[in-house]
Order: structure tokens, then C-alpha cells, then sequence
């Protein structure tokens, strides 16, 4: 698994000042896509403990507020389980720290195989530039939802993030 970057304060993918990581690697290809340069699997860095440990590090300080995980495709097969255990790890040290995800695939399709009740927000679907809304809130385009894990698992239907319109 490969990442491509690490922002250590990012204030705009998600809500307040928070860490952000991209992920290597998209089979996607959204027309349109914002980070094209993630899409190869081979290009980027090595994701291991080691950058596991400098994001937990770099969240240290009050002020960040979470951590964003987005790509290229963090929940791609070949991504999936690095994600998840980074999610892990942070959620360890920083339990009231928000986790917000970026994803092509949807939740219906991810929680059939995947535990993500570590994650607090998920970005799903897949950019679409014939949706492009410049005025939405943590997405590009209109088919995506931000959806509220907690919720949406207690619930056991899909909860928007208060706040956020579709």
C-alpha cells in the first residue's frame, strides 16, 4: 500500500484544522478527478507503522480536530485494511478526535464486508463533473453523501451529517 500525501494542517476537507493523508492508487478515474496524481498504485510513498505513527504524532497538538483519509481510493482492495488500521490507531489514541473518510465506493457495499464503526463521517460515491456543485458542503458533486456512521449504525439506516443538505 502507498500514500501520496500528508497535509499536517488542512482546513479544508473537513470540519475545523485537521491532518489529512491521500492515499495511493484509484481504479476509478472520475472525469474530472481533483487529484489525478493518486491514481497510480505504484507512485507515492510507502504506507507502513512508521506513517502511521508521524500522523498520530502530527495530531497531537488541541488544536487539530481529525483526521481526514482521502485519495486516490483509501477503500480500494489493495488500500482497505491499511486504512482501517490507520482509522484504529488514531481512534486509540485520540477517542474524541473525528475520522472522516473519502470514498468512491458506497457504504452499502463497504459495511457488507467491513467494520467502519471507527469512522465518524464517510464521503461516499463517486465524483461525478455532469453533478459538480461548487456550494456543497465536503463533497464535489451531488450524488455524494456524507453520511454520519454512528448514527447510521444505531440507526440502522442511512443518517446525513447534520448540517449538510444533499
Amino acid at each position: 500500500m502507498r500514500y501520496n500525501k500528508i497535509r499536517r494542517t488542512d482546513i479544508s476537507n473537513g470540519p475545523g484544522i485537521r491532518v489529512s493523508i491521500f492515499m495511493q492508487g484509484c481504479t476509478f478515474n472520475c472525469k474530472g478527478c481533483f487529484n489525478p496524481e493518486t491514481h497510480d498504485f505504484t507512485g507515492g510513498h510507502e504506507f507502513n507503522d512508521f506513517v502511521i505513527d508521524k500522523i498520530i504524532n502530527l495530531a497531537s497538538p488541541n488544536h487539530i480536530k481529525g483526521l481526514s483519509i482521502l485519495g486516490g481510493e483509501p477503500m480500494h482492495a489493495k488500500n482497505i485494511d491499511g486504512t482501517l488500521k490507520l482509522v484504529h490507531e488514531f481512534k486509540k489514541k485520540y477517542p474524541t478526535k473525528d475520522v472522516w473518510v473519502w470514498s468512491g465506493f458506497n457504504y452499502e457495499d463497504l459495511s457488507k464486508s467491513h467494520d467502519l464503526s471507527e469512522i465518524d463521517v464517510l464521503v461516499d460515491g463517486q465524483y461525478k463533473m455532469e453533478l459538480y456543485n461548487p456550494t456543497l458542503k465536503y463533497r464535489g458533486s451531488s450524488n455524494q453523501r456524507v453520511i454520519d456512521i454512528k448514527k447510521t449504525i444505531k440507526n440502522k439506516k442511512i443518517e446525513i451529517l447534520e448540517g449538510v443538505t444533499l
